[in-house]
């Protein structure tokens, strides 16, 4: 997958693994992303998916710390967080949301699948045991977007590895660290 990567995501990774701070990190990265993602949803349907968009996120982001302290770097942490909410979208039909196509989600999968695994997430099942107890809110589908999915912001043919961007718009595959100027940061899983 092809994600961007900055400085901000080393602040908010920091901010997140912080006590005291990690509420208000989590409820303006909630907030960000169910923005985003509602601003690629079909317009008519936008305003429905934002209360599960919330939920989805919210829970997103405690897999995110999950592979942080298992060891992955901050770009897969969030790219698995990413894949998640994928699987979600394709689930519901919203396919206009998703990032990457949908022939591409078992590659996706299986490049985690240890992760995922150990977390009981599957494609069916994208929060796995990150789910919250009473669910995510629920939001209409549209599934017969599945029949011939469009994907106006998936980029394909990222599936290998993770892909970050930097702003100066350097493809660097494997992402960065915080302590890096742009080369390949080590990888433990």
């Amino acid at each position: 997958m092809k994600l961007r990567q900055n400085a901000k995501h080393f602040a908010y990774r920091t901010a997140l693994e912080t006590p005291g701070i990690r509420s208000v990190a989590n409820s303006g990265l909630v907030r960000l992303h169910t923005k985003i993602f509602a601003g690629k949803a079909d317009p008519a349907h936008a305003e429905e998916r934002t209360a599960h968009l919330d939920g989805l996120f919210d829970a997103t982001m405690d897999a995110y710390l999950r592979a942080l302290q298992e060891g992955y770097s901050e770009a897969e942490a969030r790219e698995i967080t990413h894949i998640q909410a994928n699987f979600d979208f394709y689930n519901h039909g919203w396919t206009e949301m998703m990032e990457f196509p949908a022939d591409e989600l078992e590659t996706h999968y299986d490049r985690y699948g240890d992760f995922f695994d150990r977390w009981d997430v599957t494609i069916a099942e994208p929060l796995g045991q990150f789910a919250p107890p009473a669910g995510l809110p629920e939001a209409p589908s549209t599934p017969e977007r599945l029949e011939n999915p469009d994907h106006p912001h998936a980029e394909g043919g990222f599936a290998d590895d993770v892909y970050v961007e930097t702003d100066d718009g350097e493809l660097v595959v494997g992402g960065r660290d915080a302590s890096t100027d742009g080369s390949r940061a080590s990888s433990s899983n």
